[in-house]
């Protein structure tokens, strides 16, 4: 498992974005990091675990409210994560 040193100002969904590359996937970054379960805000030099992302699995990588007919970059992160092609 990877690892991941925060910066001033990260965020979950900030992570999720750079190391998993989509800001939808960070509840599995709490998951693995349950205990910075209440940060909002991190500050600098906490270590987090970075899960491996399972490439047969489908993640579900938006809120409920939000559809991918509701907004197209959303659509192209789902395919991208489920290996289609756009």
């Amino acid at each position: 498992m990877r690892t991941y040193t925060t910066v001033s100002g990260d965020t979950f969904d900030l992570i999720a974005k750079k190391e998993l590359g989509n800001e939808y996937l960070f509840p599995l970054l709490l998951k693995e990091n349950y205990r910075h379960r209440e940060t909002l805000i991190f500050s600098a030099g906490i270590e987090l675990k970075i899960p491996e992302l399972n490439a047969t699995k489908i993640y579900d990588t938006g809120p409920s409210w939000l559809t991918p007919e509701d907004d197209e970059s959303l659509t192209e992160d789902i395919n991208v994560l489920n290996g289609v092609d756009a």
